[in-house]
């Protein structure tokens, strides 16, 4: 007995596409479904710089209906790929494109998956494992150490900050001794009556305020660097914390439905192992798709 398909209320909409193969002969998707356990053959992947993904319309979970017009429906997904690799250019391929309502999939699985994933992300392979906490995770993914860089870079900052104020009060105590001598030695030069030993406490006196001038002076260049220096660590450092941030709960998201997925495929192996039909595959597999 033949089952209903379960769309699970989301609507579709038939298009027929034209594309091109190329060179290897292939248009760029990967298949899933098809007989003896799924009515419908849909596409699992759009391969990077295909024909399908320079096209754009294709998109993972679209159902193929017909190729060249032959209708492919309840046919092995091999004979399927098999019909699209000995067509002529250009292929024409019906699809059932889904509803594009992303909130669909998010289900409350998906959120639980989302939030094990925060914590799960900085906890070490060995706790996750003896914690039973499944987890998806990306290669080469180059946040981590963006975020450790941006969190030393920071670290460094404040105390290149910190070292300048100190740095900054010394020569300003330094500047002011150097003022105050050339107070004394002016004052010595006005009560001396010798006009040589005048001449020498006024010449002297003169330098050390000079010195004092120069020293007030060589700070202000770098008060302005460090003035940077304290917008960078109070406005740009929180800003990419916050870039990190959201990109993080959408990581966390893309890998909550990465792992969905996986169980998903899991549980039809298990079930095709043992001769059992799924009702989720039997009906179309809306879920997954």
């Amino acid at each position: 007995m033949e089952i209903e398909e379960d769309r699970l209320g989301m609507r579709i909409q038939s298009e027929t596409i034209e594309l091109t193969k190329d060179e290897k002969g292939v248009v760029g998707i990967s298949i899933g479904g098809g007989g003896p356990y799924c009515p419908c053959v849909y596409v699992v992947q759009v391969f990077d710089k295909s024909p399908a993904y320079r096209d754009g319309r294709i998109r993972c979970g679209d159902e193929i209906v017909a190729i060249n017009g032959i209708t492919v429906k309840g046919e092995r997904k091999s004979a399927v790929a098999q019909l699209i690799q000995v067509s002529l250019n250009p292929v024409k391929i019906t699809i059932n494109k889904l509803d594009d309502v992303n909130t669909k999939g998010k289900t409350l699985d998906i959120l639980i998956k989302k939030a094990k994933h925060k914590v799960v992300e900085f906890m070490d392979q060995d706790s996750a494992d003896a914690l039973g906490l499944s987890r998806a995770i990306l290669t080469n993914d180059p946040l981590a150490e963006k975020e450790k860089i941006l969190e030393e870079n920071a670290e460094f900052y404040r105390h290149l900050v910190a070292y300048f104020g100190d740095m900054f009060q010394y020569q300003q105590k330094i500047a002011e001794c150097q003022k105050e001598f050339g107070s004394i030695f002016c004052d010595l030069a006005a009560h001396e009556k010798q006009q040589t030993a005048n001449e020498a406490f006024s010449a002297f006196g003169d330098k050390h305020r000079m010195i004092s001038k120069k020293q007030s002076e060589s700070a202000i260049p770098l008060q302005k660097m460090v003035s940077d220096l304290q917008v960078y660590i109070d406005h740009v450092v929180p800003d990419t914390r916050l870039t990190i941030k959201k990109y993080l709960d959408v990581k966390y998201e893309y890998l909550s439905y990465c792992l969905k997925l996986k169980e998903l495929d899991d549980e039809e192996v298990e079930f095709i192992a043992i001769q059992e039909p799924l009702y989720r595959v039997e009906t179309g597999n809306y879920e997954y798709r």
